[in-house]
């Protein structure tokens, strides 16, 4: 390929990019914008196959970096050392412990105010698996701005209880993720993985986890987004949705059949403790298929069930 052909190419990629950003603008006030929040050790790059696809069917999808997470996150000296000092790695304090969930918050409602007047004047807030804590506080903060919150299967939790005591329901003993974390939570301030590991059973199992109906060389690429510590002070903040504001919000729950992150049975306890709390409204729920991570691995399936959320 020589100079004249990668040009050509960009111009190509281009194109679509900008036909992308046309159409969501043609469309745009007619339509609610997506704000898109992902998940524990993830970033604004879990979405990538999601604004395109969200530009393309007309809604502007603005997808967010928490503090502490994706381009906000900062490594522990012990992460970026291979190969890696098991010790070291899991008795280090995180540069990110002194990040809070009232700090994610905040961030998320900025971008809520911000995203609300590009489209119809209001959002459509999606948050995958821990992101779900960070959009019921933000729905119970700014419910005026929101058309609807999604949790892809994520933590909905009900007023007063915190992300905590639902890993510790039943429901969860299925889950998948937490033998993968290293280190002492308390002690370090993060829900530490090592997701550079070179042991093939510990890629395998966090594999299974997070991205089970992937190839594994798609995978390997993931892997090398996703980052080692996740805020270990969100487990204990309380939930603090009330019927007065989260209630008056429409809300649905993307539930995955095959999820070994959240497990089934755990994401249907979410919804029933929610819908049975007396916050008001009813949950609905959208089932699909497959494992914890659909915006990679059936992005087109989860577009269909993102566009109804929006109607």
């Amino acid at each position: 390929m020589n100079r004249r052909d990668i040009l050509k190419a960009g111009a190509v990629g281009a194109g679509v990019y900008a036909l992308a950003s046309a159409g969501a603008r043609a469309a745009g006030k007619a339509k609610p914008a997506f704000v898109l929040v992902h998940g524990s050790w993830h970033g604004a790059w879990t979405w990538n196959e999601m604004t395109i696809r969200l530009a393309k069917a007309g809604h502007a999808a603005f997808a967010v970096d928490l503090p502490g997470a994706g381009s906000r996150t900062r490594f522990p000296a012990s992460f970026l050392k291979r190969p890696l000092d098991k010790k070291a790695f899991a008795t280090e304090v995180s540069p990110v412990a002194k990040v809070t969930q009232a700090q994610r918050t905040a961030h998320v409602v900025d971008v809520v105010k911000s995203a609300a007047g590009v489209g119809n004047g209001k959002v459509v807030l999606v948050g995958h698996s821990w992101g779900g804590n960070t959009i019921s506080a933000v729905a119970e903060a700014v419910p005026d701005l929101i058309h609807s919150v999604v949790y892809l299967t994520a933590f909905m939790l009900r007023g007063g209880m915190s992300p905590g005591e639902m890993l510790g329901d039943p429901s969860f003993k299925a889950g998948k993720v937490l033998p993968l974390v290293m280190g002492d939570p308390a002690k370090i301030g993060a829900l530490r993985i090592d997701p550079r590991s070179s042991d093939p059973a510990y890629v395998a199992a966090a594999k299974e986890a997070f991205y089970a109906d992937v190839t594994d060389g798609h995978f390997a690429a993931i892997a090398n987004l996703l980052h080692c510590d996740e805020v270990a002070q969100t487990v204990g903040v309380k939930s603090p949705v009330t019927p007065e504001k989260f209630g008056k919000v429409a809300r649905h729950y993307v539930h995955l059949a095959e999820d070994r992150a959240i497990p089934a049975a755990a994401q249907d306890r979410m919804v029933e403790l929610v819908d049975g709390s007396g916050v008001g409204g009813k949950t609905v729920v959208h089932r699909m298929g497959g494992s914890h991570s659909p915006f990679y691995a059936q992005p087109d399936a989860l577009l269909e069930v993102f566009r109804k959320t929006a109607a």
